[in-house]
């Protein structure tokens, strides 16, 4: 559950205000699905109380079936991210003490026929802490057998780990099943264990791996490995309003054009298209367009662009 300080602009501190929207980065690539005519179903752990029926509530609302979401009693709590709508200095305060989505099991991730699915979508945070972590192995293990890619957004966050060192290990362990895996040049570096390492890593696991792997670089935009061939994409450029929710609106909408046959050329537009609407907007699930908008974004924006000079623009990647 997220809760965004209100109106856009308003300190946390000073807030007395907010509005609230389903959050987490699961459930926000869900979200992209679903708004651009995909289906999305999410294994997933919320808590018995009213937080975890908010959550349940909005993804039925968005279209997201929650029939392998488990709820769990006692002292395991859904999370909640207060955040505020600003660019600079944006504080978030984010609660995960006890989180309910650590206590998935491999019995959560074995009950879902994988192979009626065209993919598995995993988020780094899934491997910070036991269980999550052996049944998010697990879940790829099963995805694995049945057929399917499996896609990894790195989304790495040091307060959910309990090392940077054990992260790197584990998320490197996991990138090397995948068939798809995202990150931006912070989460690559971390992998790799040498801030300058993280671009040659990201193009050896798509080598090796004869995988997909997007290097994303903030407003230097992206590149895509893909085996031995690389795509260098720029971004769209907006006035935005808040730097969080880029890379799940990437992701999502990335991945639904690819389903449904677009290009990678076109399918990265896409995505950073997306992106770019969403940091522009109060909020990461609401904000994420749906097909009418997501396409006329791109044909009334000026365009893609490989930008690399300082204004009060800022990018979507």
């Amino acid at each position: 559950m997220d809760l965004y300080a209100d109106p856009p602009g308003t300190e946390l501190e000073n807030a007395t205000s907010f509005q609230s929207c389903l959050g987490g980065s699961s459930a926000n690539i869900a979200v992209a699905i679903t708004r651009q005519g995909g289906k999305a179903s999410l294994i997933s752990v919320v808590s018995d109380d009213a937080v975890g029926r908010f959550v349940r509530n909005q993804l039925a609302d968005y279209g997201i079936n929650a029939d392998f979401v488990r709820t769990v009693a006692g002292q395991n709590r859904t999370s909640l991210a207060i955040v505020e709508t600003r660019l600079s200095n944006c504080q978030s305060v984010i609660y995960r003490n006890g989180a309910a989505d650590f206590a998935l099991t491999d019995q959560d991730v074995l009950s879902p026929d994988y192979a009626k699915y065209g993919g598995l979508i995993a988020t780094g945070t899934c491997f910070a802490a036991e269980p999550s972590r052996a049944a998010t192995f697990k879940a790829f293990e099963q995805a694995r057998e049945a057929g399917i890619p499996i896609i990894l957004d790195l989304d790495y966050r040091p307060y959910s780990w309990p090392s940077q060192s054990d992260a790197a290990q584990t998320c490197l362990k996991a990138a090397k099943m995948c068939d798809f895996i995202v990150g931006n040049d912070e989460e690559f570096a971390t992998l790799a264990g040498n801030h300058t390492a993280g671009k040659a890593l990201a193009q050896k696991l798509a080598d090796e791996k004869d995988a997909l792997v997007v290097y994303k670089m903030g407003e230097k935009g992206s590149i895509c490995f893909s085996g031995s061939q690389s795509i260098n994409t720029g971004i769209f450029r907006v006035e935005a309003l808040k730097p969080t929710g880029s890379g799940d609106a990437f992701l999502g909408n990335f991945i639904t054009a690819l389903a449904a046959g677009k290009g990678l050329e076109q399918s990265l537009q896409k995505g950073s298209a997306a992106a770019a609407i969403v940091v522009s907007k109060v909020g990461c699930a609401p904000a994420m367009p749906d097909i009418d908008q997501l396409q006329n974004f791109i044909d009334t924006h000026p365009g893609i662009k490989q930008e690399k000079e300082a204004d009060h623009a800022h990018t979507a990647l």
